[in-house]
């Protein structure tokens, strides 16, 4: 049985064993008319019920799947022939995943032998009986469980206290499991950083003014400089993000007084809307934008003025992810101003202000925190951006302030040194990890400065 299936059957297990607690309730007290004994009403023992019959399976089959293909792929290499078994620890994982491809129908890499296609048989034999079996498990454990759960029904059973308990321990494993991810991601970029800077010095890295991470692989090579000086990267990522904020932050803002302050409530219900759509573009569609449209328009205008324009230019990244980012600054923007008290407009008003001169001189500066912290997430969106740059900026690593120039910035670094099969054993390979770090303290800086002051902004006038 297929996991997608099985997950269905247990679903429908779960609502009979609803119904059935429930209606198990009604009978231990004499029908529907005793309802009154009963210490929980009906639906928390119906839930009681669903949920032990539900929950202790889903477990299992979670466990199950998470450990199902360690386990068949370590059986079936153990029934591989001993030629095949003792092979060097690349040379056999590569044949493993030949065999894995086989057994799902794909391409192989090479010739298939008679040895490969005995063990992609083994394996399927192994995965048809693996998902019988899991199918067998938890189908038992949920009828067992919510067998007990049925028979432990009661007058006197504190089934909401029980159902609350549950939910409760869900709630904090589904925290925990949050927080466990992001412990375990910053732990695994902090290991990572920690092998690279044994072989590159931090302040050659910080401070290095060429990048330029093709290792040499043999004494003979040649082109493979090995410099690892990040200062390009940074700052093509600050200068591609300051165009983007440059173009979203005026447009952005102005956006958010006219609907806010000019608008009215029939305009304001589908200019919004339509404003916020641009955030749910996927950001390849913009890439397509900047790289097919803006960027030859861009190098076209300049070759009349006489300019010389790279045909992958920071200004066409830029004005793209600007446009791109205007909801973020707009939305939150927006927000804001309508949570001014309009006590502080009637007030300027009271006092012979105008509605213009009451936004500068009253709304603005009261809304400045919050708009702040919009601006800030923002601009850690925009910094976190790959594929806009990637399709308009360019990977080459130059280190200039002239916005016609190509450009690359430290996500798009990222993405190239990590293409393609890799051994994470190697400076080029371990540099990601390390531009990783850096990206994730600036964001998470700009992330906690945007909150902290949007917080004090609303515990200011909540």
């Amino acid at each position: 049985m297929q996991f997608s299936v099985l997950i269905l059957v247990l679903l429908g297990v779960m609502a009979v064993a609803f119904h059935v607690g429930r209606r198990r309730s009604f009978a231990t007290v004499g029908g529907p008319t005793g309802v009154r004994k009963l210490h929980s009403l009906p639906a928390y023992y119906g839930f009681y019920t669903a949920l032990w019959a539900g929950l202790p399976a889903l477990l299992i089959a979670g466990v199950w799947v998470f450990f199902d293909g360690t386990v068949i792929t370590a059986m079936v290499v153990e029934a591989m022939p001993a030629e095949m078994r003792d092979l060097p620890p690349a040379q056999l994982g590569l044949l493993v995943n030949d065999i894995t491809n086989l057994a799902n129908g794909n391409i192989v890499s090479g010739e298939v032998t008679p040895a490969m296609q005995s063990a992609a048989d083994h394996l399927n034999e192994l995965r048809a009986l693996g998902g019988t079996a899991l199918a067998v498990v938890a189908l038992s454990i949920a009828l067992g469980a919510g067998s007990l759960a049925w028979r432990a029904i009661g007058p006197k059973m504190r089934a909401r206290n029980r159902v609350e308990w549950i939910v409760s321990g869900l709630l904090i494993a589904c925290s925990l499991i949050a927080i466990l991810t992001t412990i375990g991601i910053v732990l695994s970029v902090l290991f990572e950083s920690f092998r690279f800077f044994q072989k590159i010095p931090f302040t050659d890295f910080l401070f290095g003014l060429e990048w330029s991470p093709q290792v040499a692989l043999r004494e003979d090579q040649v082109g493979a400089s090995g410099a690892f000086g990040a200062v390009p990267l940074f700052a093509g990522t600050l200068l591609i993000s300051f165009i983007a904020l440059l173009v979203a932050v005026p447009i952005g803002l102005m956006s958010a007084i006219y609907l806010a302050d000019y608008a009215g409530p029939r305009l304001r219900s589908y200019a919004k809307p339509v404003l916020e759509v641009l955030a749910g573009v996927p950001t390849v569609v913009y890439g397509f934008f900047a790289a097919l449209t803006l960027a030859p328009a861009i190098r076209q205008a300049g070759e009349f003025m006489g300019l010389s324009v790279s045909s992958e230019s920071a200004l066409a990244a830029g004005l793209v992810m600007g446009i791109m980012i205007i909801p973020f600054v707009s939305s939150l923007s927006d927000d804001v101003i309508n949570a001014v008290p309009q006590s502080l407009r009637d007030a300027a008003y009271a006092l012979g202000a105008t509605r213009s001169e009451t936004i500068r001189q009253v709304v603005l500066p009261a809304a400045l925190p919050g708009i702040m912290g919009g601006i800030l997430l923002a601009a850690s969106r925009a910094i976190g951006e790959t594929m806009i740059v990637v399709m308009a900026a360019g990977l080459s690593a130059n280190l200039t302030a002239n916005p016609l120039d190509s450009v690359t910035t430290v996500t798009v670094q990222i993405v190239t040194l990590l293409v393609g099969d890799q051994e994470f054993d190697s400076a080029k390979t371990l540099a990601a990890f390390a531009l990783g770090l850096v990206l994730f303290v600036v964001t998470l800086g700009l992330n906690i400065v945007a909150l902290h002051i949007v917080r004090k902004y609303r515990e200011q006038y909540e």
